[in-house]
């Protein structure tokens, strides 16, 4: 008798789950149910479709040949059965049948199956802001959504407020300012993409963002919208200000569609999604779940977390269409791996950050990398800014963020593959990498970053961050800030402050006399690279209060200005 496969949810992990189930089964009936009219869509793509690099959505649900993935591909190509416009309803687990209502007709059915796929998904969370339902008031979950968004503009809105800098807020924003619209995002958490990146990190993509015109509004909450009498928006009001709009995205983040599951009986985990195992089979072994729908594994903690990712979703896919036709295939779980870009800069993490060792109590070294993603010397040399962290104690790799023009995919992506076999932080130094002058420095940004730590751990580098840095500033404390830049450089980037004392580096040693020895010195340049000489060359000459700022004034994401002093 053929297996009877019912997959609920035509998006990513759904299509993908039931695409593999069939080229392994030819011979098992295989129902997708979908609550919309659209299959197989490529959300992640929505923002540059509101930005018009995408000309319509029908692309967005394309294979690479060009054929539109819709009902007929999957029943013509995969013979797979698409019943779309149809809501699950009910999960009958006794029984082994879903109970379906079409959302055309109001007919019921009951659908047996033999073995059943969740792929739900997640939708938008929308909070309870007075306001929320005004016109031109938008969430992005959807190609109608997009589609919603890009008429607005084409209709001549010209302020766009973003609620919530997260991932598709940012996108979104550089698709609006395209557009021609002023941007403004209003976010509730002190930075940029807190979820994503550290405050030291996050501060650099957030100067981008103000340096490409959009206002950013962090530490602020939104409290209603305000409409006219037509019912559209006008403005959004926060809890320090009115900012004008006639066309608003609410981006705070998604909520894991589980009412099926938890209706089910089906066990839900501490994350707010449904509990897998390895097999991506809930806690009922005939039913199997993947997508944004459920919890995932973090690899270096072992912990259940909630990352939805399409890539994962497809990854998740690929594993229960394998098992649930007699397989036996796992999922390792994720690290956490996202890139993103804003503007003219490339954003990207993978791993642990440094908030989150010091939430599970992680003794962890870091070090902040900046320089160029090729020769320095090559015309197409950009910049960006590493950040590694590293255990403390065993050395082993925890995490890395990128921010910058430069090319971060390549790095985060080799800092995947260490993460996910294990590496310690000083194999990245030891890593066989391709080197051309058009594609990487000799010793790549990060076998820099790996050699710093290794320095920090053996107690040759002492370096102080730029949060550390700053609130000594703010703190009116009293030390020296030694510049080794030339003249040149400090003209051109000049730090302000009475505690600044320039000493070209090649001068340094027959300069001594200028500094003191009872205070302590922070020692910087551009990249850290002579700050750290700087270091050591003052310890050899008996300065025991002595350390580099890391990273250089190209990390240093604050202000090239004194705070204020007390």
């Amino acid at each position: 008798m053929a297996n009877s496969i019912v997959v609920i949810g035509g998006v990513a992990c759904g299509p993908k789950a039931a695409s593999r189930a069939r080229r392994l089964d030819p011979t098992a009936e295989i129902t997708l149910i979908e609550r919309g009219e659209l299959l197989s869509y490529a959300g992640c793509g929505m923002p540059y479709y509101i930005q018009g690099e995408i000309a319509t959505t029908d692309e967005l649900m394309s294979t690479p040949a060009g054929v539109v993935r819709d009902a007929a591909f999957f029943k013509n190509v995969k013979a797979i059965r698409c019943l779309g416009r149809t809501l699950a309803e009910r999960i009958d687990r006794k029984q082994k049948l879903v109970e379906v209502v079409s959302l055309e007709s109001g007919e019921k059915s009951a659908i047996p199956y033999d073995k059943l796929v969740l792929a739900t998904g997640a939708d938008a969370v929308l909070p309870p802001i007075p306001g929320a339902d005004l016109k031109n008031v938008f969430r992005l979950n959807h190609p109608y959504d997009a589609e919603g968004i890009r008429t607005a503009v084409t209709d001549g809105c010209q302020h766009a407020v973003i609620v919530g800098a997260g991932l598709i807020g940012l996108e979104v924003a550089e698709a609006l300012k395209a557009r021609g619209l002023s941007v403004s995002m209003v976010e509730m958490m002190p930075t940029v993409v807190p979820a994503l990146l550290d405050a030291d990190m996050a501060y650099h993509l957030q100067k981008h963002l103000g340096a490409k015109g959009v206002t950013v509004h962090t530490g602020t909450k939104v409290a209603s919208f305000e409409g006219d009498d037509t019912g559209h928006v006008t403005a959004v009001i926060t809890d320090t200000c009115r900012i004008e709009a006639d066309l608003v995205l609410i981006a705070i983040g998604v909520r894991p569609n589980v009412t099926l599951a938890r209706d089910a009986g089906l066990d839900i985990g501490d994350t707010g999604a449904i509990k897998v195992n390895a097999q991506m089979q809930t806690s009922d072994p005939d039913i199997y779940a993947g997508g944004d729908c459920v919890e995932n594994i973090h690899r270096l903690t072992g912990q259940p977390c909630y990352v939805p990712l399409g890539s994962t979703a497809n990854k998740h896919g690929r594993v229960i269409g394998d098992n649930i036709t007699g397989g036996n295939t796992t999922f390792p779980g994720v690290l956490g791996t996202v890139i993103f870009k804003a503007f003219d800069v490339n954003v990207g993490r993978v791993g642990l950050s440094e908030k989150d060792c010091v939430k599970l109590d992680i003794a962890f070294l870091v070090a902040l990398t900046p320089g160029p993603d090729r020769a320095h010397y090559y015309p197409t040399a950009k910049p960006m800014v590493l950040k590694v962290i590293s255990h403390a104690q065993t050395g082993k790799l925890l995490g890395v963020q990128a921010v910058g023009a430069g090319d971060v995919a390549k790095r985060i992506d080799i800092a995947a593959t260490a993460l996910s076999y294990g590496a310690m932080t000083q194999d990245l130094a030891e890593l066989d990498l391709a080197y051309a002058p058009p594609f990487s420095s000799a010793v790549d940004l990060l076998a820099h970053a790996a050699n710093v730590i290794d320095n920090k751990a053996k107690g040759v580098a002492l370096a102080i961050s730029p949060v550390g840095l700053k609130a000594k500033l703010d703190a009116g404390d009293d030390f020296v800030l030694l510049d080794v830049r030339s003249p040149k450089e400090v003209a051109a980037m000049p730090f302000t402050d009475a505690r600044v004392i320039n000493i070209p580096l090649g001068m340094l040693r027959t300069r001594l006399a200028e500094l003191p020895r009872d205070k302590e010195i922070i020692t910087f340049c551009k990249i850290s690279v002579r700050g750290y000489e700087a270091q050591r060359i003052l310890n050899g000459e008996g300065f025991d209060n002595v350390c580099f700022l890391d990273g250089g004034l190209m990390a240093w994401p604050y202000p090239m200005t004194a705070a204020v002093t007390k």
